[in-house]
This record gives C-alpha cells, sequence and structure tokens, in this order.
C-alpha cells in the first residue's frame, strides 16, 4: 500500500520584519513539517527603515523562499509582478493549502492562489488597518471594500481573539462570523521560565534605584508608533499628576 503524500502548505507573508507576525510564521512552519505536512515559507523584502528577522528563520533549520517585488508599501507595478509570481509558484507546485498572513501577503497571495486554483485559502489577521485611525475615509472603505471581497474567496479567517472576530463580522462586516476561528497566537515562552523568582524582588527593585513598596507599570513592545508608546507615557503622566507619588514607569 502506497504511502500518503504530505500535505502541502505555502505559507505567504510580506515580510519577515521584527515582531510577533515573523515569528510565529517560522514556528507554523517548522511545526507543520512533521510527514503529514510540507509547508514552504515565502517572503517579501524587509524595508531599509525595518529589521530583518530572517535570522529567527536560519536558526530554527526554516528556509525561506524570497520574492524581492513583495514589501510592505503600496507600489502597483511590483505588486503585480509580485502577484504574478506567486501564480507561477502555486500553479508549479500544487499546494493544496494557501496560508497568508499580514495585509500585503494577504491580498495579492489569495488572489493568486484563486486564480492558480488552490483548493484551501486561509488568512490569518494579525491586527488591521480598517478601523478607520490609519487612513482617511475613502482610503479605509476602499481597503474595506478589498477585504470583503477577498473574505468571499476564504475558506477560512483566522483571528488572535474573539473580541477581534466579533470586531471583523459584525462591526466591519468583513465575512460571516462563522468564517472566522479564533486561534491565539503561538510564540516561544520557554527563555521566560529563566525569569527570576518573586523572591528576588526586593534586590531587583534595589539594583534598579525603586523603593520597595512603590507601584512600578511598564510597557512591552517595539519602539514603533503602532504600539503607541507615547499613550502608555501620558497616562504615567496623568496618574502622577493626581499625586500618586508612589507610582514609578
Amino acid at each position: 500500500m502506497s504511502q500518503r503524500r504530505p500535505v502541502l502548505i505555502h505559507r505567504v507573508i510580506a515580510r519577515l520584519n521584527i515582531g510577533g507576525p515573523a515569528m510565529h510564521v517560522v514556528n507554523l512552519t517548522r511545526a507543520l513539517n512533521d510527514g503529514r505536512w510540507r509547508t514552504r515559507l515565502i517572503a517579501g523584502r524587509v524595508e531599509a527603515t525595518e529589521g530583518d528577522m530572517t535570522y529567527y528563520a536560519r536558526e530554527r533549520g526554516v528556509s525561506v523562499d524570497l520574492i524581492p517585488t513583495m514589501s510592505r508599501s503600496l507600489n502597483p507595478l511590483a505588486d503585480a509582478r509580485t502577484l504574478a509570481a506567486l501564480y507561477r509558484r502555486f500553479r508549479r507546485e500544487r499546494p493544496q493549502i494557501v496560508h497568508t498572513h499580514t495585509a500585503k501577503a494577504g491580498t495579492v497571495g489569495r488572489v493568486a492562489a484563486v486564480l492558480a486554483g488552490v483548493p484551501v485559502r486561509v488568512h490569518t489577521y494579525h491586527g488591521h488597518v480598517l478601523g478607520g485611525a490609519y487612513f482617511g475615509r475613502m482610503a479605509t472603505w476602499f481597503f474595506r471594500l478589498i477585504e470583503r471581497a477577498l473574505g468571499r474567496l476564504t475558506h477560512r479567517l483566522v483571528v488572535l481573539t474573539e473580541r477581534q472576530a466579533q470586531e471583523m463580522a459584525n462591526e466591519l462586516r468583513i465575512a460571516p462570523r462563522d468564517r472566522f476561528v479564533v486561534i491565539p497566537l503561538g510564540l516561544e515562552l520557554d527563555r521566560f521560565l529563566a525569569v527570576e523568582p518573586r523572591d528576588r524582588r526586593a534586590e531587583t527593585r534595589r539594583r534598579l534605584g525603586l523603593p520597595r513598596d512603590a507601584l512600578v507599570v511598564g510597557i512591552v513592545g517595539r519602539l514603533v508608533p503602532v504600539k503607541n508608546h507615547e499613550l502608555f507615557l501620558h497616562a504615567l503622566r496623568a496618574i502622577r499628576a493626581t499625586g500618586r507619588e508612589d507610582v514609578w514607569g
């Protein structure tokens, strides 16, 4: 009896810049190469102003197929070339599943998958720009229109939280709720087990020059506008303005 061939997945992301999505797709690619599944990771180029996490894939033995014309920026000519490159790859290698991540890859990847006749199309939202905070009214309307059209071409839409699913389905009307599935972001957390235990708290505060009984608040994230560190600093200042001198940030 012949052995069943593994299911081939083409995972497409716009670029492996520093952040959770890059780590997530690398770990998914590594995990879904176990004999039952075979995953190819396809990514675009990281722009000059961004940090590159290709090393993260290399350290974990994951090879990355680069499409140089695919990047974050909108460029009709480059995007058309990316679409053509993905279409040719899908036609040549015949993946059973195309799973796209991030907005740019989600657009060109899903269109190419439909044109190439890929049986199953999946897209993961790692956040979105559809709420009106990033672009003007007309641009936001246009991007929502595109996502609604793409939603009809996608078999499953993955979101990270139930709140995000409700927003995408009921508020933005991207697709019916039953097309969304909630899968929390998976990351490697083992290194955090090495964090000093709670009984070292006093020593850590002394080393940092913090009062023993102060309320300490902080924020963890990349120093980029989308993480909104400015809001945290304003909130901290507002707390201190109430007279809470015991709050440190």
